[in-house]
């Protein structure tokens, strides 16, 4: 395994914790943001959660099929 798989590896792992990321930040936004502390509105808050948990849906698509190929075929196969 040359150095430059191993390093997409470990960014790919490094991808899905964003993935948690992003759609746990969507959640907390919509459902437990305590918008009074803030001078956003809460529309503005709801929009930016839903954006979050939507990215981090596409993410998640994009780093599935990227651990597919990284992990689960061999060096040969493109």
């Amino acid at each position: 395994m040359n150095e430059n798989r191993m390093m997409k590896q470990i960014g790919a792992i490094f991808s899905l914790f964003m993935v948690f990321f992003y759609i746990g930040f969507g959640v907390f936004l919509i459902f437990y943001f305590d918008s009074t502390r803030t001078t956003l509105d809460r529309t503005i808050i709801v929009f930016f959660g839903g954006f979050c948990i939507f990215y981090g849906l596409y993410r998640a698509y994009t780093t599935y099929v990227n651990i597919v190929k990284l992990f689960f075929r061999r060096d040969d196969e493109d």
